[in-house]
């Protein structure tokens, strides 16, 4: 059920709890995906090379972390994902992929198994790049893409163009909040978690959010844009391989030619 966008104050709060329900249920009813939204440019470098063989800098292999979601952050769906969201999920599922854009193929996994581990980390925005106070709870994939995988991913992340990731999940335990004390539990929601939101001009302007504390995680994706939009890469290290015997004749004549110059 969707929330009407004419409905303001006490006339969206009526809505809201009348069909709190049932808007809860569509909510908790399907794989939550991102959609569109305002990306910002990552501010940490990502460009750290930790390897290169002998000046030749070919590949096969690039480890990535990526900021999946976060937590105390109102998304473009009016979400706020609490700490500890994903705990129980973690702890039951080792089948999650770093997928792209959410497509569920194999020709469009980025990194499973023994080459994606999940964990959850805190950090402070700023740590994130991002000028605001407080600390987030993210869910990071720690993963190496290798060029055999997925082709066009490895180009995308080894030309440092991935900056924006979305998880793809179901909701388990959602609740309504709203900046009204006439309604008295919605208001009890709103004073838990309201002092944690980081981008407050947002449940400011719309007087109320729903409040997420457990979600089960399917994918992680590697997205143009999401609806949480502080999910950067945050950190890529070429992998150094051996060069190949060809690789090794041409560095070799290129550098006889440049001693000859």
């Amino acid at each position: 059920m969707e929330v009407p966008t004419k409905l303001k104050g006490k006339e969206l709060f009526k809505f809201l709890v009348e069909n709190k329900d049932d808007i809860i249920y569509a909510k908790k009813s399907a794989v939550k995906y991102s959609e569109g939204f305002s990306a910002v440019q990552n501010k940490i470098d990502k460009d750290v090379i930790v390897g290169k063989a002998d000046g030749i800098d070919e590949v096969s292999e690039i480890k990535v972390r990526a900021i999946i979601n976060t937590t105390n952050l109102v998304d473009s769906h009016k979400d706020l994902h609490i700490p500890n969201i994903w705990k129980k999920s973690l702890d039951e599922n080792k089948r999650i992929k770093y997928l792209q854009e959410h497509e569920m193929k194999f020709d469009k996994i980025i990194a499973d198994g023994d080459d994606l581990d999940v964990s959850t980390q805190t950090y402070q925005w700023k740590d994130l790049g991002y000028d605001m106070e407080g600390e987030t709870q993210a869910l990071v994939f720690d993963a190496t893409v290798k060029e055999d995988r997925n082709p066009f991913m490895f180009k995308q992340f080894k030309n440092n163009v991935v900056d924006n990731n979305s998880v793809g999940m179901v909701y388990q335990k959602i609740q309504l909040a709203i900046n009204d004390k006439d309604y008295e539990e919605e208001y009890k929601v709103w004073e838990k978690y309201y002092d944690n939101v980081a981008n407050k001009e947002v449940p400011d302007s719309d007087g109320y959010f729903f409040s997420v504390t457990e979600a089960k995680v399917i994918e992680g994706s590697a997205v143009p844009n999401g609806s949480n939009y502080i999910t950067p890469v945050l950190e890529q290290a070429k992998q150094e391989t051996e060069p190949t015997e060809n690789e090794l004749k041409n560095h070799a004549i290129k550098e006889w030619l440049d001693i000859k110059q």
